[in-house]
């Protein structure tokens, strides 16, 4: 097989490879050893996932969640252009690892917990169920952007799928009553991809069609959100 090998860590680890597959990359990795421990924290961030829980939650934590669930959008949607990147071990694993991590995030988007609730449970299934779809796609390609106030923009798109996954990384949330806010930019416009609570700084969005936009881009907005951009871009990542 090709360098591209490398490429089916992530499925791999999802034991999404058919059987020749997995007999090839078995062999791989007695030489590859980025490969064994990226294949390694992806099952365990896979696990977690399938078990649901990542800590107990306290006290009050289920009502605010189902709360949050109800009221916060989805996060559906210019900088030098760059040419898609191929993540690497440690770099993709710690992407991966936190679009698992903030499926069901609440509070300052620093503490995740999951609560043992049917609902929160199936909407955190199936979140989790197209990110992998798309993290895990033949024709899966990576882009990524620094963030203007520190932290980073990270694009996964495949055709394939008809979808993508933005997961944004900042250093630090905005100043009060500011909140980031995602576009997706399509023929020189811009359409809202959701917006950020107040006192959050990461979030992971599956878009559906997202490999027909031109570039996601990043603002920040008076909480709640803006049906437009109004600040210059703190980021924005070329999807062509």
């Amino acid at each position: 097989m090709t360098a591209d090998i490398h490429a089916l860590v992530g499925a791999y680890a999802l034991d999404a490879l058919d059987d020749l597959e997995r007999a090839a990359f078995d062999r791989h990795l007695r030489d590859c050893e980025a490969c064994r421990i990226e294949a390694d924290e992806l099952r365990e961030t896979a696990s977690l996932l399938a078990d649901g829980v990542w800590s107990a939650p306290p006290p009050g934590m289920r009502d605010t969640v189902l709360a949050a669930i109800a009221t916060t959008p989805q996060l559906p949607a210019a900088a030098p252009r760059r040419s898609p990147l191929r993540l690497r071990a440690p770099r993709r694993t710690r992407w991966v690892a936190a679009a698992a991590a903030v499926v069901a995030a609440a509070g300052a988007g620093t503490a995740v917990y999951v609560v043992q609730d049917q609902r929160v449970r199936q909407q955190q299934t199936a979140v989790a169920d197209q990110v992998r779809s798309v993290l895990t796609a033949p024709d899966v390609v990576w882009h990524e952007q620094p963030l203007a106030g520190g932290g980073t923009v990270r694009v996964a798109t495949s055709r394939l799928r008809d979808a993508g996954v933005i997961q944004l990384d900042a250093t630090r949330p905005p100043a009060g009553g500011s909140v980031y806010q995602l576009w997706t930019i399509r023929s020189g416009k811009a359409a809202s991809a959701g917006a950020l609570g107040e006192g959050q700084s990461v979030a992971t969005q599956v878009v559906d069609g997202l490999p027909s936009a031109t570039a996601v881009g990043v603002t920040v907005e008076k909480a709640p959100a803006s049906t437009t951009p109004t600040t210059p871009l703190e980021a924005q990542v070329n999807l062509t």
